[in-house]
């Protein structure tokens, strides 16, 4: 019989393994010696040895689904169980247990994560459905509308939840996104018919601005135009294939327009320029009538150089100003001059001023004496009182003397 610490061969050839519930058979030998029977079924325990190494490799190290593992584990305990092998196959059971916990654990982290991965994807997929629905109500159309494409690449991006979780979230996230092109669509069609609606409207203004660019009542037309401009700016957007040309017709006729406009106001400039001169060179004939000494030969002269300044015609509005003020001074120096003749020549004028003089002056002579008997009285308040009537009198006759001395005394 032959033996080692964990198998024997009895004299009949049979084999045995000792376990920790005794020995148990393991097969019978027959083809040679005992040892030889010993190390034969000690390499198919080494071999055993071997695969359940590996498959703790395969689980600590790979992505082995807990299935397979399982199944990899059953088989092995299944051939140690069967005891075709000589060595420590309690030791050997004790690892597969070892494995079937971690197994366990790995499927329970899985679990786990998978749990928290379906949370965080229910998370992410509830804030882009708050996002479409908020989205859903933007008038922002260009970036609302990209906004949501990318939405739909981000949800095609996350894992599925259970069924029902995940269609009850589309069903939110495909409805506002319904409702979102629903109301664009809405807002285009209403901007095209706005945009036609401005198409009709401007086409009337090209038109009228057509019909007049010919026009030569400068002013009216000039006005009438910036009221079609403000009609134009008023009237809105037409569709973009039209608008450029509508606008490109309706500048154009306004260019022509202020084009001719512009070439009778060059020629009208410069004709005003010219009356300027003119004008300036009466004006200055005019100034040297002053001061006036003789009043006749200068009112002659004044009437003979009016008369060509009427006939020169208009001078540019910012000079007109001046030019005509330094004429009206010199003819408000003549009319003044007239006026003063006309006061020391005119007799009845004369009479008046030296019959108001002698009144004043009888007053004041009167007022003098007054005065006199109150103060010999010694009535003071009375001639301080006279006194300051005398005041006012005086100042009115030497008015009356200054206006006499105009008549020549």
């Amino acid at each position: 019989m032959s033996s080692d610490p964990w198998g024997r061969v009895d004299e009949t050839g049979t084999v045995y393994v000792r376990t920790a519930d005794g020995e148990q058979v393991v097969g019978s030998w027959q083809a040679g010696t005992p040892e030889e029977a010993l190390a034969y079924f000690e390499r198919k325990y080494e071999g055993l040895v071997v695969e359940i190494g590996l498959l703790e490799r395969r689980v600590k190290t790979t992505d082995l689904s807990a299935k397979d593992a399982t199944t990899a584990i059953d088989h092995l305990r299944t051939q140690v169980d069967e005891h075709h092998a000589v060595g420590d196959l309690d030791a050997l059971r004790k690892r597969l247990d070892k494995l079937v916990e971690a197994v366990e654990s790995r499927r329970e982290e899985r679990k786990a994560q998978k749990a928290r991965q379906s949370n965080e994807a229910r998370q992410a997929k509830e804030k882009l459905v708050a996002e479409a629905e908020e989205l859903a109500a933007s008038e922002q159309w260009r970036a609302a509308g990209e906004r949501l494409r990318a939405l739909v690449d981000t949800w095609k991006g996350l894992p599925r939840l259970d069924r029902k979780a995940d269609d009850e979230l589309w069903h939110r996230f495909s409805h506002a996104r319904s409702a979102f092109s629903k109301r664009r669509k809405a807002h285009f069609a209403s901007l095209d018919a706005q945009r036609e609606e401005s198409r009709k409207a401007k086409e009337k203004l090209v038109a009228e601005a057509e019909a007049l660019s010919n026009s030569t009542d400068w002013g009216a037309t000039a006005a009438r135009y910036r009221e079609l401009m403000a009609d134009w700016k008023a009237a809105g957007r037409a569709q973009r294939e039209h608008e450029d040309d509508l606008w490109n017709r309706f500048r154009g006729a306004q260019d022509v327009f202020f084009q001719a406009r512009g070439e009778v106001f060059a020629e009208r400039d410069a004709e005003q320029r010219e009356n300027l001169t003119r004008k300036e060179e009466l004006v200055v004939e005019a100034e040297k009538l002053l001061p006036v000494s003789d009043l006749k030969a200068a009112r002659a002269a004044f009437r003979s150089i009016n008369e060509r300044w009427e006939a020169i015609g208009h001078v540019p509005r910012d000079a007109r100003p001046k030019i005509e003020g330094r004429m009206h001074a010199v003819e408000r120096a003549i009319q003044e001059a007239e006026e003063s003749e006309w006061r020391r020549t005119n007799p009845e004028a004369r009479a008046r001023a030296a019959g108001l003089t002698g009144q004043l002056q009888d007053a004041v002579d009167k007022l003098e004496k007054q005065i006199d008997t109150a103060r010999a009285a010694g009535n003071d308040a009375k001639a301080d009182k006279l006194g300051r009537e005398l005041e006012g009198r005086k100042a009115l006759l030497d008015q009356a003397l200054k206006g006499l001395e105009e008549f020549g005394g």
